[in-house]
């Protein structure tokens, strides 16, 4: 059966049919397969169940909450800022485009987002400053998958929504884990720059630069500490947070930047609901997938697979990291999460015995470079988009940058320091 259903998902797949029909196709394939007509009710009602979470009902606030603040232009405030911590450094620009992604990932939490967001800006500036278009455009994309790490985060919510665990802790999980990713981007860019001689150093800015840069981009820095101060401290729900986080954006964008128009919200509106419909669909037929593979036992087969190669952890864990690297190549990153974490978890989690919370940063942190690499990272058409740069010319800049990507897939994999210590400082892991 494993066999049957793993033909027919690539099957569809490589005909190009969407990812949730693809998982919605197999399935009733699979069902027709089994004989028993009876099963075709649990098709409305898997997918139905596998929305009906109140976690989940945070999603659709978080997507509106980065809309807002988008339209709201709060991106040149946080490129103002990002400049004047780290812009007197070799390859300044570079680094700006990196610190500045680790800040809007407190906002937006989309990598795709960030990259339209802050390529549309930084990229004709880099290139202004005399970088290459095509290495301006790889520092984008690449740094552009921080979005999903540092919290508030989408995936975090759908990976707590199917494992049942705390979206706090995982929100906690992320922020080391995302920092270490643009730590070694930088590290990168650093290097890149010197080889090519891009950004020479320039002046320190001033204490009182870095007050104006501040207030520039104060509305935006507090996003991120209302979402988490709110969820930590216990007064409000992971929902009712991103319920917050949506009013203080239009509370930003109509009284502070005063770019937020009353004639813009159905627009605003209108985008977040078909990002959220989508997602929670594609959801709702990945459920409906995982029932499948529970009703098979198909983690079984696949822990015994794995179990036949080696029984050593550490060779496992590299095995299901490459797995997960190639269905980042080709699959969403929410129908990755899915799919993935109850047919990986039992391997990792009860074989193995890795916590929860650090095989979620594993997959998270994994997952998201998917995002940047071909044949269908988004990131990467979301940066051909915003610039000149074909996608074989952005391929060929990124590599460096996912080269650390690997390495720092390896840290967080095999050192749970990274994933758990926040969580654990804050009582969250005993």
């Amino acid at each position: 059966m494993l066999l049957f259903i793993l033909v027919l998902f690539f099957v569809f797949l490589l005909a190009g049919i969407p990812i949730a029909f693809v998982l919605g196709s197999t399935t009733y394939f699979v069902f027709l397969e089994m004989g028993n007509p009876k099963i075709f009710k649990l098709i409305p009602q898997r997918m139905f169940g596998g929305v009906d979470d109140v976690v989940l009902m945070a999603i659709p606030f978080f997507i509106l909450a980065g809309e807002v603040m988008n339209q709201a232009k709060i991106t040149d405030g946080l490129v103002r800022f990002a400049n004047v911590l780290v812009g007197h450094l070799r390859g300044g620009m570079a680094h700006v485009n990196i610190l500045a992604s680790i800040i809007f990932a407190g906002i937006s939490g989309s990598a795709v987002a960030d990259t339209v967001a802050l390529g549309k800006i930084l990229i004709p500036a880099m290139v202004k400053d005399r970088y290459d278009e095509d290495f301006s455009a790889a520092v984008t994309a690449a740094s552009s998958i921080i979005g999903p790490i540092i919290p508030p985060s989408i995936v975090m919510i759908i990976y707590a929504s199917i494992m049942r665990e705390s979206v706090a802790a995982l929100f906690l999980g992320g922020f080391l884990p995302g920092l270490l990713l643009g730590v070694f981007l930088m590290g990168a860019a650093y290097i890149s720059s010197r080889l090519k001689n891009y950004g020479t150093y320039k002046k320190r800015a001033s204490f009182r630069e870095f007050l104006n840069a501040l207030k520039s981009a104060i509305h935006a820095l507090l996003m991120p500490f209302i979402i988490l101060g709110g969820i930590l401290g216990g007064i409000c729900t992971p929902t009712e947070a991103a319920a917050i986080a949506v009013a203080y954006g239009l509370l930003v964008g109509f009284f502070w930047t005063r770019e937020l128009k009353p004639s813009m919200l159905f627009n605003i509106v209108l985008r977040s609901t078909i990002t959220s419909a989508m997602i929670l669909f594609v959801i709702g037929a990945a459920s409906l997938f995982g029932w499948l593979i529970a009703f098979h036992n198909l983690a079984d087969e696949v822990a015994r697979l794995f179990f036949s190669i080696s029984d050593n952890p550490y060779i496992i864990l590299l095995l299901v990291n490459i797995i997960m690297l190639l269905a980042g190549m080709f699959m969403d990153l929410s129908v990755n999460i899915v799919i993935l974490a109850p047919l990986l978890a039992p391997l990792v989690i009860d074989q193995i015995g890795l916590h929860p919370l650090h095989f979620g940063m594993i997959m998270i942190v994994n997952l998201t470079v998917g995002l940047a690499t071909p044949p269908v990272g988004l990131t990467l058409f979301a940066a051909c988009g915003v610039s000149n740069v074909t996608f074989e010319q952005l391929v060929r800049r990124i590599i460096p940058f996912i080269m650390m990507e690997f390495i720092v897939i390896l840290l967080v994999t095999y050192i749970p320091f990274f994933s758990t210590f926040l969580p654990r400082a804050f009582g969250y892991i005993k």
